[in-house]
């Protein structure tokens, strides 16, 4: 019985951490300070285009 109810807590506290962890991603992946590296990024699939065509 008290196992049941250390399992249903500890089931309980893993849902918040996730969902807080997640909210943080979210966070983190949406703040304004990333734009210029996220711009970058976006470019990366076109660079090897670039590269083949001064060949």
């Amino acid at each position: 019985m008290a196992l049941d109810t250390i399992f249903d807590n500890a089931s309980s506290v893993m849902t918040v951490i996730s969902f807080i962890t997640f909210v943080g991603i979210l966070w983190w992946t949406y703040s304004g300070h990333r734009k210029s590296a996220y711009a970058t990024a976006a470019q990366l699939p076109f660079a090897d285009d670039e590269e083949h065509t001064h060949v």
